[in-house]
């Protein structure tokens, strides 16, 4: 069953590759949606796809790539990602 997740990922997070780091994973496990920074600092991205991937997914996004800080990360659910695969989107 398709699940859909809206992510807030807050910490040391630009700058570090998060987001190149959240495209390869999500793609790796089959999601689609899309990720970009925000002007507040954080990162946002949408997951769509398999309930455990998308669990899968949101539990690797409290480590994220080795540069990166995660303070916390807000998750909750969401209508399902337009995207076709996984894709970065400009800052927002």
């Amino acid at each position: 069953m398709a699940v859909s997740r809206h992510l807030a990922i807050h910490g040391r997070v630009q700058g570090v590759f998060y987001r190149g780091w959240a495209v390869e994973t999500a793609r790796a496990l089959g999601l689609s949606g899309w990720v970009r920074n925000r002007r507040d600092g954080s990162v946002e991205a949408v997951v769509t796809g398999d309930a455990a991937a998308v669990a899968d997914f949101v539990a690797r996004c409290h480590g994220g790539p080795p540069a990166a800080r995660v303070d916390r990360v807000d998750v909750t659910e969401t209508a399902p990602a337009t995207a076709a695969g996984f894709e970065q989107r400009p800052t927002e």
